[in-house]
């Protein structure tokens, strides 16, 4: 046993085996911890303990009622299995230890904000998240895209939680599957096929309406990106943009918010939609726009971005995204379809702006220039466009 003390909090690691020959020597010591150090949480570190008896059970639930604060940490899967069997995962805060796996020269298949996918083999596929604080984040995933499976929504749900260097990661299991970005690429005359199951699987998620409060409203987000938008705009302008936005109906159905040819594959004929950490609920204009900048608005100064993004050539991208408005609109109305174009424009260089300013792009000559970029293309939309919704 070993005890360390940190920000009041009492560590303990225990190793080896709690059963019914030494659980009593093992709590007489704990119990002189606690009385040694003066804490106000207990954490038992379950690294290097292989197996817990019931009698050690009891020590660990005594433990518990002592304390005011308790979890157990790195709990092997071994152990955890016993721990969920008698409910004690249930009872307090249990952490499974995490497998370490490597990335080093896999393939990557995406990339995000948050993080990047690589292909492990070729069943599996991992999203290693980029802020190495993500536990948070990676369960908040999770439990979105089980609320959106349970809705009918066809997604792969992570397995597992592993550790990747000093970050972390979701596995996938993704048996023979391909990006629509990998399929376009391979096969360019069929992009019209594409674009209609590409189509097909986002007026499904459009059609989804959620329970209040399981899922983020992406307008609290899109204010948000009106806050950096006004400090760069003429008052007017800007205050245009405030009421647009607050204008736009809350029809309360999901949205995945980074709705991409990188995020939807192929698996043995099934579409599924992955990276689920930015699904959210709000007016599918929202999804327009984050459709717009991936395909249009990042490469508006440099093509290669898209490239570099989406694996597609620039005006592959700009085609699909042109075909996709128009088949989810239902329309080959050139002057209806730029109307809505416009709309989603507004929102894309908004959120270009908040990107670019919270990237340091004040402070770069390619940041600045990128927001010179959306600022003029925002003035002149939004002097001819009179609302953002359709």
């Amino acid at each position: 046993m070993d005890c360390t003390m940190e920000n009041n909090t009492l560590r303990i690691a225990l190793a080896g085996h709690i059963d019914s020959t030494n659980a009593p020597e093992t709590e007489k010591q704990i119990m002189a911890a606690r009385e040694q150090h003066s804490h106000d949480a207990l954490v038992l570190d379950m690294q290097d303990l292989s197996y817990i008896s019931s009698a050690g059970l009891r020590v660990v639930l005594r433990l518990y009622k002592l304390e005011k604060e308790m979890k157990l940490v790195n709990v092997s899967a071994q152990v955890y299995e016993i721990l969920d069997m008698t409910g004690f995962a249930e009872m307090m805060p249990v952490q499974k230890a995490y497998r370490n796996i490597s990335v080093e020269g896999c393939e990557v298949i995406g990339q995000g904000a948050n993080g990047v996918v690589y292909r492990i083999d070729q069943d599996t596929v991992v999203k290693v998240y980029r802020n190495p604080d993500c536990l948070p984040d990676v369960q908040r995933e999770r439990e979105l895209a089980r609320k959106a499976f349970v809705l009918g929504i066809p997604t792969a749900i992570p397995y597992d939680v592993v550790k990747v260097g000093a970050s972390y990661g979701s596995v996938f299991e993704l048996l023979n599957s391909q990006s629509f970005s990998k399929l376009i690429a391979k096969n360019p005359e069929k992009i019209d096929e594409y674009v209609g199951l590409y189509v097909d699987l986002m007026r499904k998620m459009h059609g989804t309406h959620v329970k209040p409060g399981d899922m983020p409203d992406i307008k609290d987000f899109a204010l948000d990106c009106v806050n950096y938008a006004q400090q760069q705009l003429p008052r007017e302008t800007g205050e245009k943009l405030r009421r647009m936005v607050g204008e736009i109906p809350d029809t309360g159905t999901m949205l995945h918010g980074d709705y991409h040819t990188n995020n939807i594959v192929m698996q043995n004929g099934e579409v599924l939609i992955l990276d689920m950490d930015t699904l959210c609920t709000g007016h599918p204009v929202f999804e327009l726009a984050s459709m717009c900048m991936a395909f249009v608005c990042f490469g508006e100064q440099d093509p290669g971005i898209v490239m570099k993004f989406l694996k597609l050539p620039y005006e592959t991208a700009k085609l699909f995204w042109k075909k996709a408005l128009s088949a989810y609109l239902n329309t080959r109305d050139e002057a209806a379809i730029s109307a809505v174009e416009d709309k989603a424009y507004v929102l894309s260089y908004a959120r270009m702006l908040r990107r670019t300013i919270r990237r340091n792009g004040l402070n770069t000559e390619e940041g600045r220039a990128t927001i010179e970029h959306c600022k003029r293309r925002l003035v002149e939309l939004i002097d001819r466009v009179d609302n953002l919704y359709f």
